[in-house]
This record gives C-alpha cells, sequence and structure tokens, in this order.
C-alpha cells in the first residue's frame, strides 16, 4: 500500500510540473536554458531587437475583418474560431480592463518589451490577480511559488505578491526578457512562458527548426493553443497583429509599414468620433486602401480632438455630403460595440 502511494505521489507531481500551473520555470531553468541554447544545434544569429519599438505590420485582407496579411496560414482557422468564440467577452474587457492594461503597458514600456505582451496576462488569469490553478500558480501572471521568489515576489503565509499587480507585472517583465535573450523570437517566449525553456529546448532539437510552426507539434497541445490564443487575443484587442505574432524570420522579411503618399489625395482636417468602417462603408471605399492612406485611423482619431484624414479626390466630395450621417453611423456602431 505505501509502494503504492508512493507511486501515485511521483505521478502527481510528475503531472504536476508538466501542467499549466507549473508552466514558469524556475530561473535556474533559465540559466540552464540560455547555457544550451548556445549549442549550435539550438542557437540561431539574433537580427532585430524589436524590444524598443513595436510597429502594427499588418493589413486587412479580409472580408470578416480579420487582418491576416502577416497571419501565418496555420494559425488562420484557429484565430477565425477564437475570435467567433470569444471577441465579445474581449471587446467588453477593453473597457473594464482598461486600467490594469495601462499599469501593465508602463511597466513593460520601462522595462523596454513591446507593450503588447500584456495580452499574455489575459490569456493567462483573464486580468485577475485572484486566479489560482489547480497546481497552485497565481495571479495574473500565473507564478508559480519559488518561480516567484527567484523573481523577487514575496510569497508565504502572511504575503503572496504574486496577486500584487504591480510587483508581480515587474516580475513577469523580467521572466519574458529572460525568455527573450534565450530565443529572441517572441513566439516561442509566450510558449516556453507556458510550457518551460526546457520543454521549447527539446521542441527545437527534435524537430531541427527555431520556427514556432515547424515546431508546435513537438510542444505539449496546450502550449501550442496557448501561443494561438495570444495571437487571437491580440487581433481582437488591436485590430491586427505585430512583432510579437510573428515568428523570428517572419520578422526579419517585415518592411516597416508606411503612410502610402497619394498625391491626388485630399487631406481633410475632420473632428468627432469616426470609425475607419463607417466611413470606407459610405463613400464606397475599400478597407484596406483606406487604412493604407490612414494607419491606424481609428486609435489616432480616438485619441486626438482632430486628425488630418486622406482621401482620393473623387471620394472626398462625398464623405463632406454624407459626413453627418457617417458620424451618426459611427456613434451607433460604437455604441452597440460597448453593449454586447
Amino acid at each position: 500500500m505505501n509502494k503504492l502511494l508512493l507511486l501515485a505521489t511521483i505521478l502527481l507531481m510528475s503531472l504536476t510540473i508538466q501542467s499549466r500551473g507549473a508552466i514558469h520555470s524556475l530561473s535556474t531553468e533559465i540559466k540552464r536554458s540560455i547555457a544550451d541554447y548556445k549549442d549550435s544545434t539550438i542557437k540561431d544569429l539574433s537580427v532585430n531587437d524589436p524590444k524598443n519599438a513595436f510597429k502594427n505590420l499588418f493589413e486587412t485582407e479580409s472580408a470578416t475583418g480579420i487582418n491576416i496579411t502577416r497571419l501565418n496560414p496555420k494559425a488562420i482557422s484557429f484565430v477565425q474560431d477564437y475570435i467567433e468564440e470569444n471577441g465579445a467577452r474581449l471587446n467588453r474587457m477593453k473597457s473594464w480592463g482598461k486600467p490594469y492594461f495601462d499599469l501593465i503597458g508602463s511597466v513593460f514600456t520601462e522595462q523596454g518589451l513591446p507593450i503588447e505582451l500584456k495580452y499574455l496576462s489575459v490569456i493567462e488569469s483573464d486580468l485577475k490577480s485572484s486566479a489560482t490553478s489547480w497546481a497552485g500558480a497565481v495571479g495574473p501572471w500565473q507564478f508559480m511559488p519559488q518561480t516567484a521568489r527567484d523573481y523577487g515576489l514575496k510569497v508565504n503565509r502572511n504575503k503572496d505578491e504574486r496577486r500584487d499587480y504591480y510587483k508581480s507585472t515587474n516580475a513577469a517583465a523580467k521572466y519574458l526578457s529572460d525568455l527573450y535573450d534565450i530565443y529572441n523570437d517572441w513566439l516561442l517566449v509566450v510558449a516556453a512562458y507556458n510550457c518551460g525553456a526546457g520543454n521549447v529546448n527539446s521542441a527545437i532539437r527534435r524537430s531541427g527548426s527555431h520556427n514556432f510552426w515547424d515546431l508546435q507539434y513537438y510542444l505539449p497541445a496546450e502550449s501550442r493553443n496557448h501561443v494561438k490564443k495570444f495571437i487571437a487575443t491580440h487581433y481582437i484587442m488591436e485590430g491586427d497583429g505585430g512583432l510579437t505574432t510573428i515568428t523570428k524570420k517572419e520578422r526579419e522579411n517585415l518592411i516597416p509599414e508606411q503612410t502610402v503618399t497619394d498625391p491626388t489625395a485630399s487631406v481633410l482636417k475632420i473632428s468627432g468620433k469616426y470609425t475607419s468602417f463607417a466611413i470606407a462603408n459610405s463613400i464606397g471605399m475599400n478597407i484596406t486602401d483606406f487604412n493604407r492612406l490612414n494607419p491606424n485611423f481609428d486609435k489616432a482619431i480616438a485619441g486626438n480632438s482632430s486628425y488630418d484624414m486622406r482621401l482620393p479626390a473623387e471620394k472626398t466630395t462625398l464623405f463632406q455630403q454624407n459626413k453627418s450621417q457617417i458620424l451618426e453611423q459611427s456613434i451607433q456602431m460604437m455604441l452597440a460595440e460597448s453593449s454586447r
């Protein structure tokens, strides 16, 4: 009987180590992984460091509104299904979660990380400081006790700083930065955050590739889906993807997006709660063409009292003739979105 109990205990410990709750490997594993990664079978040369800049490099090419130009084809089906199932819930989170996103964004900016990594806390915990996994991972960043201590958090009977948003976010930033120093690839960072650097290193060796899409099936199923959930959440929250949602190889092939200059385009200074979709729809303009002339239009006009909008000359008159109706339609769309 004692032997059976011992065997059961060992099995349970093994499962716990592989579980999502035990995802966040100890700093000793990070150190081992850095050493392992110097091995030529794993190490790849670093080229660009995206931690100091994050550009929107995606354009809408789908009638469904999902931006897929830079989205790996292997992710499209998953992202579409995830948006259909979780889009409304996550769009509501944009509003109530803003204070949390602002805090995380501020910390990540200070640490030199892309602020869009804040969406990792959405799939980890739904931004809940009270979140607790069956294996004992706690807080918005789902740290296990020892990993939390390794990254400077107090975890004892009287205090658990894993639930402290500011302190746990600083710890998560350091952990993510350590992982990025190993892989120089944000998709692999997200995978390692879920299943541990050791599992990612093993997948690299077994697959012979550093590309997430090539090695994904050598990772635990939950971890590869974790990465895809991060990509999908990014799309829902940002309306597109970015440097944290593509592989290192894809990043190297990108040319930063610039505003398209059209010598025949007219510039109109507008103000009000307009949306890109309402404008493009009302003047019969392809949304992709509109976004190329006015990149990040919705974010820009939401954060400013006015905006210099560019339109082809033949569309300018249409907008001016219908701008009241377009504004009304824009407001109705935003109200409908906020009421979901």
